[in-house]
Order: structure tokens, then C-alpha cells, then sequence
């Protein structure tokens, strides 16, 4: 995949667990973690918001595109 979550590392620049992180936004736990190790598919602007407001960032920091070997 060509998009890498960086939201781990994001969570730790903010010392915040999945778990804080999960309830401040309203996301269950599992759904975060399938988010942070890429699992999902995709995700709503209004989810990228709340991770956005709590973790006082910009979607760049969560996001990093590398182009896949055949790009």
C-alpha cells in the first residue's frame, strides 16, 4: 500500500493511549486499532476531524504517501 498511518506515531508524540484516544473521539477501540495498523480501507472526514482536533494536528502528520515498487 502507498499510504503509511502514521497515527502511532502521532499518539506517542502525545503520550495518549489507544484507548484515550478511542473514547475522546467516540471510536471503539477496535476500529482505531484496525485504523493505526492500516486494516481499514478507508476513513471519514469526520473521523480524520475528531483524531485531528484531539491529537491537535493536521491530516499530513497522520498520512504519508510512498510510492508502491512499480510507480
Amino acid at each position: 500500500m502507498a499510504i503509511i498511518i502514521r497515527l502511532d506515531r502521532m499518539m506517542a508524540d502525545r503520550k495518549m493511549s489507544l484507548n484515550e484516544l478511542a473514547e475522546r473521539i467516540d471510536m471503539t477501540n477496535v476500529n482505531l486499532s484496525n485504523l493505526k495498523t492500516g486494516k481499514m480501507k478507508g476513513i471519514k472526514f469526520e473521523t480524520m476531524n475528531a483524531i485531528c482536533r484531539v491529537l491537535e494536528c493536521q491530516p499530513a502528520d497522520l498520512f504519508e504517501y510512498v510510492p508502491d515498487d512499480g510507480e
